[in-house]
């Protein structure tokens, strides 16, 4: 009953300090700010189509490319979207309550310190999943009310998408344990920056096949695996024609395993369990 309350309250405090309210309310934002960029564009493209996409079946597939481009390259922003929201909300969630000894009000009580540890992660993994379904969503919706396009595989490429944001969750919580919550926060972005730029470095080396590129690509994803799950969210939600046609800075070059979403899930565990290691041995 404990985790359940402390989840509970993790939640409410986010929306008692109007967070989560100002993460729904940017995030309306950006939604309105594509739909209206991609109306225009869209406009513009198709008053002036390819030869091959003037006919009936050819201006059908024509769209169909187009929407998957941009579905894509939203998604892109909203994976950054994602791992800001993942990390920001949760750097202090724990640190910033033991740097004001408000923790000290749930330690002294009956409650065991590991429901406090996964009492909040819950409830930020709560906020966490509602963002993400809002946001992927959202722009899944506002691309098909306006050509009909739907992208294959949305569930799963969303849940890839959660999955990244409850590493990032992890990584924050466990790090929330001994570090203050500036230092806490720099831990999060360098460990992305390291996954970023590995991603990068693995997509370009295999594209220009050098082998040692790939492999530090790989070392960083599994520093930091993050990355690869919206690399792969990103693939499962490409429709064929946009995969065979290898456009920059969407397809793939080096695809990673399935096997990385298990290693995924297994990181985040880890973290998630040092994290209540810590935390219970530390003194307060």
């Amino acid at each position: 009953m404990s985790l359940l309350t402390i989840t509970s309250l993790t939640f409410r405090e986010a929306w008692r300090k109007k967070l989560f309210w100002v993460a729904l309310g940017l995030g309306l934002a950006f939604l309105a700010l594509f739909a209206v960029g991609f109306h225009y564009v869209l406009v513009d493209i198709l008053a002036h189509p390819p030869g091959e996409a003037r006919t009936g079946p050819g201006m059908k597939i024509f769209i169909s490319q187009i929407s998957g481009i941009f579905l894509i390259l939203g998604l892109f922003a909203v994976n950054f979207l994602v791992v800001m929201m993942s990390a920001l909300t949760s750097a202090g969630a724990i640190a910033g309550e033991i740097s004001s000894h408000t923790i000290q009000t749930l330690v002294t009580k009956p409650i065991p310190r590991w429901h406090i540890v996964l009492g909040k992660w819950l409830g930020q993994s709560v906020m966490l999943v509602i963002y993400v379904i809002f946001m992927a969503g959202g722009l899944t919706l506002v691309v098909y009310f306006r050509t009909g396009y739907f992208p294959p595989n949305p569930a799963a490429g969303m849940s890839l998408l959660v999955l990244e944001g409850l590493i990032v969750l992890s990584i924050a919580t466990f790090g929330g344990t001994f570090l203050p919550t500036m230092a806490n926060g720099v831990l999060v972005f360098m460990l992305y920056g390291i996954a970023f730029a590995g991603s990068w470095v693995e997509q370009i080396g295999a594209a220009l096949k050098s082998e040692t590129a790939v492999q530090v690509g790989i070392i960083a994803s599994l520093i930091m695996p993050s990355e690869t799950m919206w690399r792969m969210a990103s693939d499962l939600m490409q429709p064929k024609l946009i995969q065979e046609a290898a456009f920059p800075l969407i397809s793939l070059y080096s695809k990673p395993s399935q096997a990385m979403i298990v290693y995924a899930v297994g990181y985040l565990l880890v973290f998630l369990m040092a994290a209540v290691y810590v935390f219970e041995r530390r003194d307060l």
